[in-house]
């Protein structure tokens, strides 16, 4: 263990001294802060902060999943783009070392993002809806009444976690398997954006086998509000099939980097 941090040291710098990460963390700042100013500014401090908090946390998420597939995506393919593997496995390190290495590096970076987005979301939106708010605006995403909104935020975020480290695992196995980043980050992209637009009008269809599909139990969020996508469905369900799927990934993930030719 004494030799591995050193390894995921290593890969976070080389997350962290790209500049494309600190535009990604920029863009997503500035985007909170654009949505509550302009809610400020023409729809006036009428609304709950958690509304607006949540309005924003459902909208740019899919910004933290993108940001994060991009990086899962180049994790390892850049490094055959650019020629580094061979450097890379000459040291003294096994494959399946600097793999989990690099694999842990993007869940951290993953969840900093969201912890990122999660952070800006509640301080901006308290500095622009909650000091001085009137005690008559009650928020309206929460459902039942009495819910904490605090509570349910939390329970939204750690559901769309879950998600989230499926879909930054399907990326990595992609990076794995082709050698080309532009390849795999395409792949992934489109994946995640082109498949997913299509799933609620294939989740109509009444065929049995499209209850096991991934896709369809990505979106965990469907459970908060009990409207789950296909009848019947359930979230320990959705859970086993993506624990089966993420089991899967990994598998490949491993199966094709320690069995990969780098000379080639």
């Amino acid at each position: 263990m004494g030799n591995f941090l050193p390894l995921i040291q290593n890969e976070n710098m080389k997350i962290y001294r790209r500049p494309r990460t600190w535009v990604m963390t920029g863009i997503l700042i500035l985007l909170v802060l654009a949505i509550s100013i302009l809610w400020v500014i023409f729809g006036g401090r009428d609304a709950s902060m958690w509304d607006v908090a949540f309005m924003e946390s459902s909208i740019l998420f899919l910004l933290v999943t993108i940001f994060t597939v991009v990086i899962a995506a180049g994790g390892v393919a850049e490094e055959f783009t650019s020629g580094t593997i061979k450097l890379l496995l000459i040291r003294p390190w096994s494959r399946s070392k600097i793999l989990l290495s690099k694999y842990i590096s993007i869940m951290i970076f993953a969840l900093l993002l969201a912890i990122v987005l999660f952070a800006t979301t509640i301080f901006v939106n308290w500095i622009c809806f909650g000091i001085n708010a009137s005690p008559d605006i009650k928020p309206t995403f929460v459902g039942d009444e009495g819910t904490n909104p605090f509570s349910y935020m939390l329970k939204y975020y750690g559901l769309t976690l879950i998600s989230l480290v499926v879909n930054v695992t399907l990326a990595f196995m992609l990076s794995t398997v082709f050698r080309s980043s532009g390849l795999a980050i395409g792949m992934a992209l489109f994946l995640l954006l082109g498949v997913n637009s299509f799933i609620g009008l294939i989740a109509m269809l009444d065929y049995n086998w499209i209850d096991y599909l991934l896709f369809i139990h990505l979106n965990l969020t469907q459970y908060l509000d009990g409207n789950p996508m296909r009848e019947g469905m359930t979230l320990g369900f959705s859970l086993v099939v993506l624990g089966v799927y993420y089991a899967l990934f990994i598998a490949i993930t491993w199966y094709t980097f320690k069995k990969r030719d780098v000379a080639a």
